[in-house]
């Protein structure tokens, strides 16, 4: 089965140059013109992954971006044509798992959707084993719901934050470098840069840290000049 892609933007050229592009790939590919028709087609479609306009009429990529991550898990490429740092953080901090900047070549957009897909469907696959959880004090992370319950709550989390709380967890004590992290969650093909571990980092941590104890207590615990560790609770 075609992996099913929905590319959302308001400027019609770029929708059809992405469009034939992928299909080109292999790709079964929809688009949408504002974030009102892009909800309904995520609705009706379920697509595999989402290429994302920041800049949409009705409703903004931001909105649209918070809402699929949490509610479906699909992963996410923003498309924007702003260069300042603050929009390309932001989307990263609602969960996207890439973002490209207009203008942009055709076959790098192709290169990152290319990557995305083949890490979910690894992590699809390692996550056969229906019924793993793997727990660590508090934290309690299951492979087959994609789920991570802190002493006995879930706790909401977008795609990419599973995969790095289901990574540390798995190894634990062990300190990962940024570029470490890349190629083991992002894929050693991702296209962005160390920074983008560090946003996601902080975003989890912040949603795993345990109350009353502190930051010094977070399970997630940065090691200085080297990177980051999940120390065992």
């Amino acid at each position: 089965m075609k992996p099913k892609i929905l590319v959302v933007d308001d400027e019609a050229s770029i929708c059809d140059l992405v469009k034939i592009n992928l299909e080109l790939e292999g790709y079964e590919v929809s688009t949408a013109g504002d974030g009102e028709a892009a909800l309904k087609s995520i609705e009706l479609l379920n697509p595999d992954l989402l290429i994302l306009d920041i800049m949409l009429p009705k409703i903004n990529g931001y909105d649209i971006c918070k809402k699929v991550t949490y509610e479906r898990a699909i992963p996410v490429i923003m498309l924007t044509a702003k260069t300042d740092l603050i929009d390309k953080v932001l989307g990263l901090e609602l969960g996207a798992d890439d973002y490209i900047t207009k203008p942009f070549h055709a076959r790098e957009l192709t290169a990152r959707v290319k990557a995305l897909l083949r890490r979910v469907s690894k992590e699809m696959k390692n996550n056969e084993d229906m019924g793993k959880h793997i727990t660590n004090g508090p934290l309690t992370v299951f492979a087959d719901l994609r789920k991570v319950m802190l002493s006995g709550t879930e706790v909401e989390l977008s795609a990419k934050e599973y995969e790095l709380a289901y990574f540390l967890i798995n190894h634990l004590e062990q300190v990962f470098t940024r570029d470490m992290l890349l190629e083991k969650v992002w894929g050693y093909d991702y296209c962005g840069d160390t920074r983008t571990v560090d946003v996601h980092i902080q975003r989890l941590r912040k949603k795993l840290s345990i109350e009353g104890t502190g930051s010094s207590s977070s399970i997630i615990q940065t090691v200085f000049g080297v990177g980051y560790k999940m120390v065992r609770q």
